[in-house]
């Protein structure tokens, strides 16, 4: 049975000005509370503590860990979740995965839509919504692959059924892979490393990255 047991370390911070907040969401904390009591702490509450205006403007998994950009101003929250509605965000993440793609690199272009009898899941189907990824690999060997993931739509699970779809389901993904896949890591190895968007007030391009943390358990898991 699921038990929310969010990281309580500290949250960190890539940039901040009067309109953008760049943070780090850990893996385990939901970027916004769920329903029910037990479900309050998230990244949106946590930062409500020092910038009582913020405004949610997109989401990650409970599971992934990675870059958000978050605004601090409402004229901020209009133009960035209209970056988000138009695509002009670029975001890539990277995921370690059971298997060895049967080309280095490659676009997943299959529709999603949601699983028709298991709640929160989602699956390929004709029917569903356009969905496409690229994959690149950085690393692999017999048993598993370091992917770097470029997502051109941002469907529910998309990374993560792409790649199951593909055949190289996520590590540790309570959701999709199989129960063996999943038990070799305590965490989803999904992480949103870069998040590129345009700055609402000036229009700078803001480029924040943060580091995967992935090589530790790679070099652990060689054969």
């Amino acid at each position: 049975m699921f038990e929310y047991n969010p990281p309580s370390s500290p949250l960190e911070i890539l940039h901040v000005d009067k309109d953008v907040l760049c943070v780090v969401k850990p893996s385990g904390l939901l970027s916004v509370p769920g329903r029910g009591e037990h479900l309050q702490d998230s990244l949106y509450t946590r930062i409500l503590g020092e910038y009582p205006l913020a405004q949610m403007v997109h989401r990650l998994d409970m599971d992934t860990s990675g870059v958000m950009v978050v605004a601090l101003r409402r004229k901020a929250e209009r133009a960035l979740k209209e970056q988000f509605r138009v695509r002009t965000v670029k975001k890539r993440y990277e995921a370690i995965v059971a298997g060895v793609p049967s080309r280095p690199t490659g676009t997943i272009d299959q529709p999603l839509k949601p699983h028709p009898t298991l709640k929160l899941r989602h699956v390929v189907n004709p029917a569903g919504k356009p969905s496409r990824t690229e994959y690149t690999t950085i690393r692999s060997h017999q048993q598993y692959s370091w992917l770097g993931l470029r997502p051109h739509t941002g469907r529910s699970h998309q990374l993560r059924v792409h790649l199951e779809h593909l055949g190289c389901p996520i590590v540790g993904d309570r959701f999709y892979a199989p129960s063996d896949v999943c038990s070799r890591s305590n965490r989803l190895m999904l992480h949103a490393s870069e998040l590129t968007f345009a700055h609402p007030y000036s229009g700078e391009e803001i480029h924040c990255v943060a580091p995967s943390g992935f090589a530790s358990w790679w070099n652990s898991h060689r054969e």
